[in-house]
């Protein structure tokens, strides 16, 4: 059986246009997530892993990791399917702030707003620079920065 082909769902470079705005769905970050990521990143820090421990921390419970709520950010993004299947790499991550813990049981969404496009016809792709906040349920800004990525530009 021959397979079908892939039709990208993303938006190719031409497409993205300065100020445009994208929002992802909502995702509650859970106990397994901390966990896994711990198991996954070799990051058992207490502030993540101890409720014994944390109670006495800053935020007084555990907190997941920083590097965790930028993975889940990125999926949030990537779900969106703006990025889907037009992304040829992702290039840069710039400015980015770690600004709110995020707890066990909050729920964050990613809104994306178009700073900038560079056609870089030299490879065959584009660069579209994006700013990203990661936004949690209270309507507060738990992460920020820039993200430039490459994107395809439409086929011929």
């Amino acid at each position: 059986m021959t397979p079908l082909p892939s039709t990208p769902r993303g938006m190719y470079f031409e497409e993205f246009e300065p100020g445009q705005k994208i929002v992802s769905v909502g995702r509650t970050i859970t106990e397994s997530d901390i966990v896994t990521f711990a198991g996954l990143s070799g990051d058992f820090n207490q502030i993540h892993t101890d409720s014994e421990y944390s109670k006495n921390s800053p935020a007084g419970q555990r907190v997941a990791h920083g590097l965790l709520g930028l993975s889940i950010a990125s999926g949030l993004a990537v779900q969106t399917g703006v990025l889907e299947g037009t992304v040829v790499y992702f290039r840069e991550i710039s400015e980015w702030k770690f600004i709110q813990p995020i707890f066990i049981g909050d729920t964050i969404h990613v809104e994306m707003v178009v700073q900038e496009t560079k056609a870089m016809r030299r490879i065959g792709s584009g660069a579209v620079t994006i700013a990203l906040d990661v936004i949690n349920q209270q309507d507060q800004t738990v992460m920020k920065g820039n993200w430039i990525v490459l994107i395809a530009f439409k086929p011929s």
